[in-house]
């Protein structure tokens, strides 16, 4: 294996790679890796010299923190190639300044911009070939932080593990989601860490989720944990109404994610001259909105999903199914988000991020 060094990052090289194994034009989401992976501990109160190494299984003891009391934050990103084969992210500062503040609120030390940006570039450059071009491809990035300590007393860990993955993808969704709006779970509380990417709020959906899905229905739309009468944001996605031509979504809460897609939906709205409303959303106000006709759309927005319509929802024993709408406002944002996404449109916002 070649050893390089990259501006702060020393690069180890695979010495084959896996590549032309994958049928890229059949993937399934999150199962196939690229050639490499960056890796970055902190010990003895600071962040280490980072590195890419070959992909490869880690090393870790049963007593790790992570596996006891949960420290574990990430982030989903991805990478898109133009026809010219110039490769860019979308909004990587968000996600950056996100991993952090998520890293915070779970007593994780903060990782340096430095490193994040060096790193994350000089891994994709390596594995450029996995980044295919064409609107509709990408390659999926999984930033991640977990306490790597080996003591089980409950307390935040002194050692922990910064990566970065990366994963060659197409659509998440592949047809219109059916939803159910919940009714005595929740995904988070008032105080809680429902902001955070934290992986345990993950965790904590399975188990309804798995129920809706036992009904039919792929994803749930979270409620709020008090009263279940304000609709909130879907297991993998924000969420949005279309009632008549105006478009609501929930706003932020230490509850809701803060999406990334989502912030970009509601600027093309502004730009684009849709109305948005940011405010809450009652379970009540989209029934009756659903039995008079006047609800047009529901959409949800992630970066996995990008933007997702659902087509129909259930709430109490009532289904709604959505009407097909012409020049659907789900349709027309993803547009825009993916020309914008893959340099096949102006930038006025200055989104698209140049890996160079």
């Amino acid at each position: 294996m070649a050893e390089i060094q990259s501006n702060e990052v020393l690069v180890v090289k695979s010495e084959t790679s896996k590549i032309n194994a994958v049928d890229f034009s059949n993937l399934t989401f999150g199962r196939v890796f690229t050639d490499h992976m960056f890796v970055c501990d902190f010990e003895d109160g600071k962040w280490q010299s980072p590195k890419i190494m070959p992909y490869q299984a880690l090393t870790i003891e049963p007593s790790a923190r992570v596996f006891h009391y949960g420290q574990a934050v990430f982030e989903g990103m991805k990478a898109y190639k133009d026809d010219d084969g110039n490769i860019f992210l979308f909004r990587p500062d968000e996600n950056y300044r996100r991993i952090n503040k998520s890293a915070v609120r779970l007593a994780i030390p903060e990782f340096p911009e430095s490193y994040f940006f060096d790193g994350m570039k000089t891994l994709l450059k390596l594995d450029s070939d996995w980044i295919k071009p064409g609107v509709g491809n990408s390659l999926y990035i999984r930033p991640f932080i977990i306490a790597t300590e080996p003591a089980i007393s409950a307390s935040p860990a002194a050692t922990y593990r910064f990566m970065i993955i990366c994963s060659p993808a197409k659509a998440y969704y592949n047809e219109p989601v059916r939803v159910l709006f919940a009714e005595k779970y929740s995904r988070s509380a008032d105080g809680g860490v429902g902001f955070a990417k934290a992986a345990g709020n993950y965790a904590a959906q399975f188990y309804p989720t798995n129920l809706a899905q036992e009904k039919g229905y792929q994803q749930i739309i979270w409620t709020d944990a008090s009263t279940h009468d304000y609709l909130e944001e879907a297991g993998t996605m924000n969420i949005f109404f279309r009632i008549g031509d105006k478009l609501i979504t929930a706003p932020n809460n230490d509850r809701i994610l803060d999406g990334v897609t989502r912030k970009s939906v509601i600027q093309l709205a502004e730009d684009l001259g849709i109305d948005c409303e940011v405010r809450r959303v009652s379970v009540k106000e989209i029934k009756e909105a659903a039995k008079n006709g006047s609800l047009k759309e529901i959409f949800g927005t992630g970066t996995a999903a990008v933007v997702s319509p659902v087509s129909a929802f259930e709430h109490t024993g009532d289904v709604f199914e959505l009407p097909e709408v012409e020049n659907s406002y789900a349709s027309l944002f993803k547009k825009t988000l993916m020309n914008i996404q893959h340099n096949l449109s102006e930038d006025k916002h200055g989104w698209r991020y140049g890996v160079r």
